[in-house]
């Protein structure tokens, strides 16, 4: 039984109602919405060129160039900051229809495996293990471009999320290889098997020896390497999260004394009696906060006393 499979049946009902779109602290929200904003800003730059320019082809001036890893370290020199930005910039193309294809694609793949991501261990890990698949992603193509040499390292460039995408994946697949998607069909289909369908379809290719290929296998070793830490205990996750946390607080300071860990309420009667039993209330308010805690940190992160709230809460329909 894997992970999620362990609470599934005592908080389905709430974590249904809590996990939408417009969730707060949903890094799955933030990271697919980062990919559509560039991806916007990449189609209407080059739509804004092609009209301005009397219809010239696409290629002349194309914007993704400016968030692409070039093939080159020399080239690379002037565009340091691509090792980040290709990993959210999709489109290039001027075929507008194939470019909104392959973004949807790309979009319903990192849905599916950062989603099963979300529901075994929270938030906490979806931008790091994507940010580490595409850098080592970027570092890849880099050795591979300059490497060949029967084509000019000058020709190739890379953008898109298919090596962050490929961490994801790997991710989900070590962390919980028994983790079943698609009930309805059986007993459910293994996320491994999704795993190895999405490494089939991006590596088919692969003896082409195209750089881009190769940027994805580094994309699923960076994942498998995060997992394999993790499980030793080194969380590589701990660094990005404290930091963006700090950043955070800078513009809301407030946030630094509502945060802290939630205390249960205790009455006691101070007579010659004994103390009276230790009664957690249970309330809609209470039961979100366990939710909360479970989509940042994970369903085992709660204690056996929050896990019987969260039960119990189940049971009962009147909150």
């Amino acid at each position: 039984m894997g992970i999620a499979d362990r609470h599934m049946e005592y908080e389905d009902k709430y974590r249904r109602k809590r996990f939408t779109l417009g969730q707060s602290g949903n890094a799955l929200v933030a990271l697919i919405g980062l990919n559509i904003i560039v991806f916007v800003f990449v189609l209407t730059g080059n739509l804004f060129y092609i009209y301005t320019h009397q219809g010239q082809a696409v290629d002349n001036f194309n914007i993704i160039r400016w968030f692409s890893v070039p093939g080159t370290l020399h080239e690379l020199a002037t565009k340091p900051w691509t090792v980040f930005t290709y990993m959210f910039a999709h489109g290039g193309g001027a075929h507008v229809g194939l470019m909104l294809l392959n973004m949807l694609s790309s979009m319903l793949w990192i849905w599916m495996f950062g989603f099963i991501l979300q529901d075994i261990s929270g938030n906490r890990f979806i931008f790091p293990i994507y940010i580490y698949g595409g850098l080592a992603g970027a570092l890849f193509f880099i050795l591979t471009a300059t490497g060949l040499q029967s084509i000019p390292a000058s020709q190739f460039f890379l953008s898109g999320a298919s090596a962050s995408t490929a961490a994801l994946a790997v991710a989900v697949a070590f962390l919980d290889p028994d983790y079943r998607v698609l009930r309805q069909v059986g007993n459910g289909i293994p996320v491994w098997i999704l795993t190895v369908i999405y490494l089939l379809l991006n590596l088919a290719d692969i003896i082409t020896l195209s750089p881009a290929t190769f940027a994805i296998i580094g994309g699923a070793s960076a994942g498998g390497i995060f997992v394999y830490f993790l499980k030793k205990g080194r969380d590589g996750s701990t660094w990005m999260n404290n930091l963006y946390d700090w950043f955070n607080h800078l513009f809301d300071p407030a946030k630094n004394a509502r945060s802290g860990p939630v205390k249960d309420k205790m009455f006691y009667n101070t007579g010659n009696r004994e103390p009276f039993t230790k009664t957690s209330i249970i309330t809609q308010k209470r039961v979100d906060e366990l939710l909360d805690k479970i989509n940042q940190k994970g369903y085992d992160s709660l204690t056996e006393e929050e896990k019987r709230i969260l039960k119990k809460a189940a049971e009962t329909d009147d909150i």
